[in-house]
């Protein structure tokens, strides 16, 4: 079992989208472990944080995850204000939205966000502009959240408990960077249509600009570099043009960062190397970084 911990960042500057909101008013292992983080303000000690429990197990996860960080920021002295907010299935429960304009103020004006989880079957009929992953998407799209840090650490207290034979899982030391806001998800054109013969067409856009690639290419690198150099992309540059281009781009940054080891791998080679054996590329001291082009690695 790994110890798992999400991290989305953005890098840019926010820019809301009118018309997506609705008022809520309207309707190397070492033991003991001991993580340590670095305050994004230097000298700031109070912070104000979202929080978005939203569905199923959320709630429960926020609860807990709230106790775990007023306990860490206590032992660095720091302190935080909290709001929750619904969001999500909650929210579309509420007030028939998945992202309310309060919820998402409250989550622009945050120093950070804690969300716990989104959707369930009981909305899963909905229409796609009411389904609570929308919320989702929306956040990200409009606080400009690009780059999704994704540990995976198996802790030797948890081994046992991994569905992988311990001599395959113990070790394991990666980082997932995955990119979140380009690609097939946000690309246009979108939607079902009708084509000339009366039949139903979904089309799913899957597109990337040189600067997306390179903004996700560098958080990779400057990873992988705080790592000791490993970092591997992951594409299907065999098949898709997107990816041809994906490549290109990682390729072209890679001498900028000549203390890091760049290599490539396909998709679905990925897949089945992650667990057939996921030390493969490891060691102790050589924990290894993998980018992700998102919609072909759909680690949700």
């Amino acid at each position: 079992m790994a110890a798992f911990l999400q991290t989305n960042i953005s890098l840019n500057a926010i820019k809301i989208v009118p018309g997506k909101y609705s008022s809520l008013t309207d309707h190397q292992f070492r033991a003991p472990y001991r993580i340590r983080c670095a305050a994004a303000s230097p000298g700031k000690k109070r912070y104000n944080i979202a929080l978005l429990p939203g569905d199923g197990i959320g709630p429960e996860v926020i609860s807990v995850a709230k106790n775990v960080l007023q306990k860490a920021g206590s032992l660095e002295g720091l302190e935080f204000d909290f709001k929750e907010m619904p969001v999500g299935g909650a929210a579309l429960d509420l007030v028939g939205v998945p992202l309310p304009e309060e919820t998402f103020t409250a989550a622009k004006l945050s120093d950070a966000i804690l969300l716990g989880a989104i959707g369930g079957y009981k909305w899963d009929k909905n229409e796609k502009h009411l389904r609570p992953e929308m919320a989702l998407f929306y956040l990200r799209r409009d606080l400009k959240v690009f780059a999704n840090l994704r540990p995976a650490t198996v802790l030797p207290q948890l081994v046992d408990a991994s569905t992988l034979k311990k001599e395959v899982a113990e070790g394991v030391d990666m980082m997932i960077v995955r990119e979140l806001t380009g690609g097939i998800y946000f690309g246009e054109p979108r939607g079902i249509t009708i084509n000339e013969n009366g039949e139903e067409v979904g089309v799913s856009t899957e597109i990337y600009a040189a600067h997306e690639i390179d903004r996700i290419a560098r958080v990779a690198f400057e990873t992988a570099r705080k790592r000791r150099g490993k970092l591997c992309s992951v594409d299907k540059a065999n098949v898709l043009d997107a990816s041809i281009l994906w490549r290109k781009r990682v390729t072209a940054l890679a001498s900028e960062y000549p203390d890091v080891e760049l290599s490539h791998m396909y998709v679905d080679n990925a897949a089945m190397q992650l667990i057939r054996d996921p030390k493969q590329v490891l060691t102790q001291s050589l924990p290894i970084t993998f980018l992700v082009i998102y919609c072909l690695m759909k680690l949700q």
